[in-house]
């Protein structure tokens, strides 16, 4: 019997338009707030001081957008870049248009949005994903572009 690997996508394996549903989702804990603040030194008290957050708009310590951001992009690595990745060339088009809470479950799709070989680097691909996260109401709680350069097919010649 064969073994069967888990992984990502190869260049050609994307497909413009796809959409792929991450799951499970991720519910958001007070402990993951406190430690991925402190461990990336933002003393944001809108993340740390449950007094002060209490007085503010929201009522709450709001979930730091930047472990949104992570956690976000980090559910689709299993189903998309898992072992095929080359580099992240960047992120952009990144938005918070409702706050994350403690509590609440973050749920993220993709959308493969671009693809086309590398000029400068034969055997991969550069493909472009929109990332979308949404609490488990389907409020949209954050959103981000990814530019990945990903490995083509071992030993194919690769199309477009």
């Amino acid at each position: 019997m064969a073994d069967i690997v888990q992984r990502g996508l190869y260049f050609e394996e994307f497909e413009v338009g796809a959409r792929y549903l991450h799951r499970p989702g991720r519910t958001a804990t007070e402990a993951d707030n406190v430690v991925f603040t402190t461990l990336t030194m933002n003393t944001q008290a809108l993340h740390l001081d449950a007094a002060f957050a209490e007085a503010q708009e929201f009522g709450q310590r709001l979930m730091n957008s930047m472990w949104t951001l992570s956690t976000m992009v980090g559910a689709s690595v299993a189903q998309l870049t898992q072992g095929t990745l080359v580099a992240q060339l960047g992120l952009g088009d990144v938005t918070f248009p409702h706050p994350l809470f403690a509590g609440d479950t973050l749920y993220t799709e993709s959308v493969i949005t671009e693809k086309r070989l590398s000029s400068s680097r034969p055997g991969q691909g550069i493909c472009t994903i929109a990332h979308t996260g949404r609490n488990q109401d389907g409020v949209v709680v954050a959103t981000a572009t990814r530019v990945a350069l990903v490995h083509c097919l071992p030993s194919a010649t690769a199309k477009e």
